[in-house]
């Protein structure tokens, strides 16, 4: 459900185009969302079994689930976040990488598409696409000084819209007091 799938396809034009980049891949083994595979098999072991001979794998660091400090230390210095989903609930981290400033490579789905606007404040991709998710890496990362724009919307859009003690707290306050004071 969460695009680990097209992501890792992308990896091996990813790595082509950029033989120093090293790719930091946060999250567990387990199945969160959607269907174990038969046999005990992992997502993970299944595409990088189709992948084989494609990836260096000594450049994609699987970390597994990490503390939420080292979370958003990783996201501060990331130079791009890719975000794909199959149309479903948006996860927090999306929104964790936006406010970090880490600039968003999204699939191009509604829950996404909720919040980013392609060029605006984040990229879109075709979540079925390894070769245009790749591109969209490619050109973050050849373009640092024409993504900060980028960057600098994307927490913006972070603090106005989704800021816990001025925005979240305040609407869900409200939201109480009218169901109980209707």
């Amino acid at each position: 459900m969460r695009g680990v799938h097209p992501f890792l396809r992308a990896l091996p034009e990813i790595q082509r185009r950029r033989p120093q980049a090293r790719i930091v891949i946060v999250g567990g083994d387990e199945v969160s969302y959607g269907s174990p595979l038969p046999d005990g098999q992992t997502y993970r072991q299944k595409y990088l079994t189709e992948l084989a001979g494609q990836l260096d794998l000594s450049r994609i660091h699987f970390v597994g689930k990490v503390p939420y400090p080292v979370f958003l230390g990783l996201l501060q210095v990331s130079a791009v976040h890719v975000y794909l989903t199959y149309p479903f609930v948006l996860s927090w981290s999306m929104l964790e990488a936006m406010s970090a400033g880490c600039l968003v490579v999204g699939s191009r789905t509604p829950p996404v598409e909720e919040v980013i606007t392609h060029g605006h404040n984040g990229l879109l991709v075709d979540f079925f696409n390894p070769a245009e998710i790749a591109a969209a890496v490619d050109d973050v990362l050849n373009h640092p000084d024409r993504m900060q724009a980028i960057r600098t919307r994307a927490r913006q859009t972070i603090v106005e819209n989704y800021d816990l003690h001025t925005v979240c707290l305040p609407q869900h306050r409200t939201l109480i007091e009218r169901l109980v004071n209707p």
